[in-house]
């Protein structure tokens, strides 16, 4: 196989079994296991926490403030209100769209379209993970 660049999101989760083939990697993607979701939806951190931390990215979780890099809502800035890692979404308060009925509905953003501006740290299993990954730490 020619070494080129391949387009695969288990890359830096310990997939060895990487495809060129877009129909194995949409399969994967479709079938992977909650755990390995947690970790696909992760997004970029703002350039201080970067500086604070020293990590690029990081599995984004409800209450994290986060804002919108891409799309009609380029800008946003709010918290998530839900993760779902079924269909790969974040819910942030604010982001919606109008039914027909003029009922609002909240929107899906994909994590790569968002910065997380401000880390939820309520959990002490996350503030140690950060911390274990920081340089500092």
């Amino acid at each position: 196989m020619a070494q080129s660049r391949l387009y695969c999101l288990y890359d830096n989760i310990g997939m060895i079994d990487m495809s060129e083939k877009a129909r194995k990697q949409r399969k994967r993607l479709e079938q992977a296991p909650n755990h390995k979701r947690r970790k696909i939806m992760s997004a970029t951190l703002s350039g201080k926490l970067r500086e604070k931390y020293g990590i690029r990215s990081f599995p984004v979780v409800k209450g994290d403030e986060v804002e919108v890099m891409r799309g009609g809502f380029k800008g946003h800035e709010d918290k998530v209100a839900e993760v779902d890692r079924r269909r790969y979404r974040l819910f942030i308060e604010g982001v919606t769209t109008q039914k027909a009925d003029e009922a609002k509905e909240p929107l899906g953003i994909h994590p790569s379209n968002v910065r997380i501006v401000k880390l939820n740290l309520s959990d002490p299993w996350r503030k140690k993970k950060i911390q274990s990954l920081s340089k500092e730490g």
